[in-house]
Parts: structure tokens; sequence; C-alpha cells
């Protein structure tokens, strides 16, 4: 057995996690989601910056995903929502797939919603339509739960997962000090838990022949950086936070503008709220109240 399957049966045996039936989709227990509320907490309290609260849900509008540009660069982790659109015949033939095994879902139509990808997607066009930003820039804090199309054993891989992020828009200088301030923070954050981490130069997965230039030009310009902890594998450890600078592509794409009418530069941090959560239980075991103290007094006080 695997590492990653026995850290998943561990879980499902503890009940920390519960299994649906569907790789990399899971129920998770009440010690599972105090262990992620207590991480945010100190999320917050290591932020303390007056960033403006979002909460968008995990469903976007489609017409915004495909002008992102997703589909281009990672169809093969994009999720679109579809429904049932017909009339009582056709609800007649779908019972009737259902009955003999067939597909029920071959004739159901896209609605206007896709999954949402990352949790900042719907944030740039939203402050667009705003107008300009101030002289200061614009600071915001997001969260949701996010859909990946890559079903999994490894429990660090899951399909449905939350992502905490923050996004700054300002002037290069702005948002590249913002992207430094927390790659310091998310380091100082891991130890006060206990956690040992290294931060490498990273890139998106990007698809396809062109898609390999994308993620080399991502990496010579350091625009990704990941702070890694192994969780499942030593040699290949999970990235639990990522820092990206997005330079103006944003900006141009979303026409977000400073105060001077000049294109807005933009840059985030995201936390995967699930893969540290995991990354804890298997540092200090499934056991919340044999952890080290230090890493109980950092979450809960």
């Amino acid at each position: 057995m695997d590492m990653q399957t026995s850290f998943l049966d561990r879980l499902f045996d503890a009940g920390l996690l519960i299994d649906t039936g569907v790789d990399g989709l899971y129920g998770r227990s009440g010690q599972f989601e105090d262990v992620i509320a207590a991480f945010e907490r100190l999320i917050d309290r290591f932020a303390d910056d007056n960033a403006e609260v979002i909460r968008f849900p995990p469903g976007m509008s489609r017409a915004i995903f495909e002008k992102s540009g997703y589909m281009k660069s990672f169809p093969q982790l994009a999720g679109t929502v579809h429904s049932f659109c017909g009339g009582e015949l056709d609800h007649m033939s779908l019972l009737k797939c259902m009955e003999v095994g067939d597909d029920w879902t071959k004739d159901q139509k896209a609605t206007d919603i896709a999954l949402t990808p990352a949790a900042c997607y719907p944030l740039y066009p939203t402050i667009a339509r705003r107008g300009r930003l101030p002289a200061t820039g614009g600071l915001f804090d997001l969260q949701s739960y996010c859909f990946r199309h890559e079903p999994s054993k490894d429990p660090a891989r899951q399909q449905l997962f939350r992502m905490r992020e923050y996004v700054c828009m300002g002037t290069e200088e702005q948002v590249t000090e913002f992207r430094q301030s927390w790659m310091d923070r998310g380091v100082k954050m891991m130890e006060a838990v206990g956690l040992d981490v290294v931060i490498d130069v990273a890139n998106d997965p990007f698809f396809g022949r062109a898609g390999k230039m994308l993620a080399n030009n991502q990496r010579d310009q350091n625009l990704k950086f990941e702070l890694l902890i192994p969780i499942t594998s030593t040699a290949q450890p999970s990235a639990c936070m990522s820092f990206n600078y997005h330079q103006d592509a944003f900006g141009t794409k979303w026409g977000l503008e400073l105060d001077d009418g000049s294109v807005a530069h933009t840059a985030c941090v995201g936390f995967g709220l699930e893969r540290i959560a995991l990354a804890l239980f298997h540092h200090h075991g499934l056991d919340v109240t044999e952890w080290p103290v230090a890493a109980r007094k950092a979450l809960w006080g």
C-alpha cells in the first residue's frame, strides 16, 4: 500500500475524512473543520492589513470564466454546471436511461455557471466595475470552495477544496512588496504550528505543448513560488501556500486602473486550507489533544 492510500485510509478510519465513493471528494468531521477554523484565525492574526473581506460562492459566471482564459491554459482542470432543461417526454427518456444504466446526462445542457477554479477569479471584474483604484491600491481577503478536476487517492489533491486568498492590486512595487511580505509571514506561520517548510519557485500546470513554454516563462521570471510541506511524499512535498505575481496581465484583461489611469499590477497569496490541515495531522498525529503544546497554543490560544 502506498503512502497516499495508507494516509487516506487512516483519515477515514479516524473519521476525520468521510468517503463519498469519489476520489478527491470527501466529507470532513467537526474536528477537521475545527483545525481549519483555527488556522484561519491564525491567518487573520498574521494579516492585520485591513483588507476588504469578500466571499464568493463556489460557482461563477460562465461568461467571466470564458473571458478569464482559463480554458486556454487549464482545460483539464475545469468544471461547468449542466442541468436538465427538457420537458416531460425528455424526463421520461432520462428516467428510462437511468433504469437500464445508460448515460442519463447526455442531454443535459450547460448553465450560466462554471465551478470556481481559484478564489480570486471573480474578484478582478468585480473591482474593475467600481472604477479606478485609490492611490493606495486595493487589498482583498477572499475564501471559497474551488474545483479542479484531478481525481486522486492522494488526500492532499482534492477535487473540491477551500482556498483562502489575499489579493493586492496596485503598482509593481506595491504588489511585489506585498508578495514578499507574505512569503516571510508564511514561513513564520508554519513555524508557529510546528511545520518545517521549503519555499521554491514553481509553475502552474499549463496544458499542452504551448503550456510548457508558459510554465518555463513563469519559472524564469520568478512569477510563482510555493511553500512546500511533505504530506504523502517526502520526494514530492505538497504546495500548501502559493505566492503569485501576475504582472499587469489581469489588470489589462479586466481593465483594472490605478488612480492615474495606468494599468494595475496584481499579486496574490493562496492558502490551501485542506492541505494545511492534512499537513498538521500528518506531522502531529490524528489526535489533536496530543499535538505539541506550542502548535496547540498557536491555533487555539
